[in-house]
């Protein structure tokens, strides 16, 4: 009779799945392990969002439960703790992998109390405030850290011996180039033989799309023929702000506001260069994957000079501008969006192929394995 071989149970802990960015990031990993050597689980708050419904069809196993506590009473903290760590014993995982983008440090705490190995990934450039000393707890209690930039380790983890820097992977094999689709076009009501920029991002003031609204106005003065598409979530305040703002310029036959979409790759396909503008204030970028995105389906991109984005445009420098400075940021796109089919063309398969080669998921997923096999066998 053959003994199946003991897998590595790891169980990944998110607070929701209220926004994809993080929960996509995690199942990216969790349901490309290696079959044979691993088994994910995971723990989270609860079941809301659109994108639990794509973890419920993964099958991987979730765990709807509190594993965070108010630390604000040391006592009254320390028991949840306890109470957390028994269900943690009870899934009994040999690693948990934290998602939290928070300071939070009772769920590492609870790890601790049940003896199970803790990691969590650095997803942003918070720290300081009144967070730093939770992010000092934090980080000691984790077995090991995972860091998505290499300012992260410059800022925050000088000379500490257990990190590892795992950039955030794409599919390359589902955001290419595919110009077949022209449904989007007319859906969007994109004009013909416009030139489109396109940004994607969840609209929120440190995303700075004031920003790309600015610089886009001030190409309007000596071209018509483009048109700005903004992708997210415009029904919040700062998204009133912006369509605010595109209504006062006078620019609103000009700029589409196209929503939250779950379809980018059509999105992607449509546009002429795509555009960043995250702020260097505010939690930051860790590694940006809607950049890796859209350099994958071979749409060259700009982006602000921050952590994570200047790491994802190392070979590419000269794509890069001062944050929040919108006159330099319409220069860069006047330069690239007028040059001629052949060299977008070949500016686009340049990104692409520079992406297959540093950002392919199959590399976050491989360095990810490899950084549990080091917490538990010590390599």
């Amino acid at each position: 009779m053959e003994i199946e071989p003991i897998k590595i149970k790891i169980l990944y802990t998110i607070p929701n799945f209220d926004t994809a960015g993080s929960g996509k990031a995690l199942l990216n990993i969790a349901s490309r392990l290696d079959k044979e050597k691993f088994e994910p689980h995971i723990a989270c708050l609860h079941d809301k969002g659109e994108f639990f419904k794509v973890v419920k069809a993964s099958k991987i196993p979730v765990h709807i439960f509190n594993y965070m506590a108010p630390m604000n009473s040391r006592f009254q903290g320390l028991k949840s703790c306890f109470k957390i760590a028994r269900k943690f014993r009870e899934i009994a995982p040999q690693i948990i992998h934290s998602f939290n983008y928070s300071s939070d440090y009772s769920e590492a705490l609870s790890a601790k109390i049940a003896r199970i190995p803790w990691i969590y990934t650095k997803k942003n450039m918070s720290w300081g405030g009144t967070s730093k000393n939770a992010w000092k707890f934090r980080t000691f209690l984790a077995s090991h850290i995972i860091v998505q930039n290499k300012d992260m380790i410059k800022q925050f983890f000088t000379n500490k011996k257990n990190i590892t820097l795992v950039y955030r992977g794409v599919n390359i094999n589902e955001f290419k180039n595919d110009d077949s689709d022209n449904q989007i076009s007319k859906e969007l009501k994109i004009p013909k033989k416009k030139k489109v920029i396109l940004t994607v991002a969840n609209l929120v003031p440190v995303k700075g799309i004031e920003v790309i609204i600015q610089a886009f106005k001030n190409l309007t003065l000596t071209n018509k023929q483009i048109v700005l598409i903004i992708v997210g979530d415009d029904k919040n305040e700062y998204a009133t702000k912006l369509k605010n703002l595109v209504r006062k310029n006078n620019l609103c036959d000009m700029i589409i506001f196209a929503g939250k979409r779950f379809d980018l790759n059509r999105i992607y396909n449509v546009a002429d260069i795509f555009v960043s503008s995250t702020h260097l204030i505010g939690r930051a970028e860790g590694c940006p994957v809607v950049l890796l995105e859209a350099m994958s389906t071979g749409l060259p991109v700009i982006a602000s000079n921050i952590p994570g984005s200047r790491d994802v445009l190392e070979n590419f420098k000269s794509f890069l501008f001062e944050p929040g400075d919108y006159k330099e940021l319409s220069r860069k796109i006047k330069t690239h969006l007028f040059l001629d089919k052949s060299k977008m063309s070949k500016l686009g398969l340049n990104m692409r192929d520079y992406i297959k080669k540093n950002f392919d998921i199959k590399y976050e997923v491989n360095k990810t394995e490899n950084v549990y096999k080091q917490v538990l066998f010590k390599l």
